[in-house]
């Protein structure tokens, strides 16, 4: 899969991390930055993310910070995005079930690495369920007409 990642300063180990889990299970990532643990100011990174995946260049995007709120709410900014924050694996399963979510915000500070690992892999494994969900969807990105 081809897929955009960017976080802050907060959520730049995980970052790095799941940039090479995902790697090594051979999909294409693309890394917005940031590039250090260095304070910055997460929308300079998120947006680029959400921007490249509502314009069709990534299938998904993934982006980190501290919670993961303030990206999921960068990134639901751009019309076409649907980011959901997980902290669990059956809130990833949901995101992407019932809500076709085509970006993943988590939290450095709130869930461990291996958490992060395995909310990543268990998203990108869900396929979303259509159905009674369809409509739901359209009302979300109706919104941006």
């Amino acid at each position: 899969m081809k897929l955009a990642i960017g976080s802050d300063h907060a959520g730049f180990a995980y970052k790095e991390a799941i940039k090479k889990m995902l790697q090594a299970e051979a999909h294409t990532v693309h890394d917005f930055g940031t590039n250090s643990e260095a304070p910055c100011d997460y929308p300079d990174f998120i947006r680029p993310v959400a921007e490249a995946v509502a314009r069709g260049h990534f299938e998904r995007g993934i982006v980190l910070g501290g919670s993961g709120n303030g990206e999921a709410m960068v990134a639901n900014r751009i019309c076409g995005i649907r980011c959901g924050l997980c902290w669990n694996e059956q809130v990833a399963i949901w995101n992407r079930a019932h809500n076709d979510a085509n970006m993943l915000s988590l939290g450095q500070r709130t869930i461990t690495e291996a958490e992060a690992l395995a909310i990543v892999r268990v998203w990108l494994a869900t396929p979303f369920e259509g159905g009674r969900h369809i409509v739901r969807i359209r009302k979300i990105d109706e919104l941006c007409k």
